[in-house]
């Protein structure tokens, strides 16, 4: 009897076995994973920085590091296509250069043009002189998003051009347009298709340098009468031409003397 019991026995926990391999939902744990906080994306932003994920991809942000130590901050949403809005807030932010101490600066609220009232979806801020053109490792601690506080952090290699915004092949053409300053900013650039005036009007043939009447549009640069045709966005505003010579001078001074430029409203014959 004893042996017919241990004989039962084991073949009572055999089956048990058998079955529970079959079962691989509870048999067999799934391993757990862990993403970082921030982890990097390899396509770039709309405004041709790359992409960091925030909170592991809840939002995302994309910066810019401008040649004059102008620093963007983009927030963006889960779809980094879609740009997001949060309240108005001060970013305390941390930046550090290799071998060196890191150094505090402050993100301020610099709203885009649709963004709502008191909130924003883009910051800005100013390196310090002595860290402009080296590498370096900037740290949001916390940024305040409608579900909580979400840590943001980023790398910059100055002497990897995709981290800067596009400079074309580098000629002084390129340099003009594809660059900002001044006035003219990332904005414009990427409202301008990242082009310069002689890719954007290719192929136009400019205006006769008619006389303007009172009322027309007026070149900025000669006061002939402007074309729509030759057009292009400075400061966020539309600006319009009689050829595209006069949009590179109007663009080199936006850059170099912003005080002198008007509003287009401004550049109509009385």
């Amino acid at each position: 009897m004893l042996r017919v019991f241990l004989l039962s026995t084991v073949a009572t926990a055999c089956l048990a076995f058998v079955i529970g391999c079959g079962d691989t939902h509870t048999s067999v744990p799934k391993p757990e994973t862990s993403e970082p906080a921030d982890h990097h994306h390899a396509q770039k932003g709309a405004h041709g920085g790359h992409i960091e994920s925030i909170g592991q991809d809840n939002y995302h942000g994309e910066v810019i590091f401008e040649p004059d130590g102008g620093v963007d901050l983009y927030i963006l949403g889960k779809d980094e296509g879609r740009v997001q809005e949060v309240d108005k807030q001060t970013l305390t932010a941390t930046v550090k250069a290799e071998g060196d101490k890191s150094v505090e600066i402050e993100f301020q609220p610099a709203p885009q043009k649709d963004d709502a009232e008191g909130r924003t979806s883009r910051f800005h801020a100013t390196l310090p002189e002595d860290l402009r053109g080296k590498a370096l490792t900037l740290t949001v601690p916390s940024i305040r998003f409608p579900d909580g506080r979400f840590r943001f952090s980023t790398e910059y290699h100055p002497d990897h051009s995709e981290n800067l915004p596009a400079k074309g092949g580098g000629s002084e053409e390129e340099q003009l347009y594809l660059t900002p300053g001044g006035k003219y900013t990332a904005d414009d650039i990427q409202a301008n298709g990242r082009l310069t005036a002689s890719q954007k009007f290719k192929g136009f043939n400019p205006a006769n340098h008619d006389k303007p009447h009172a009322g027309d549009p007026t070149c900025p640069v000669t006061d002939n009468k402007a074309s729509p045709k030759f057009t292009w966005i400075i400061g966020g505003k539309k600006y319009e031409f009689c050829c595209p010579p006069c949009v590179d001078d109007f663009v080199k001074e936006a850059k170099e003397h912003p005080e002198n430029i008007r509003d287009p409203e401004d550049y109509v014959k009385k």
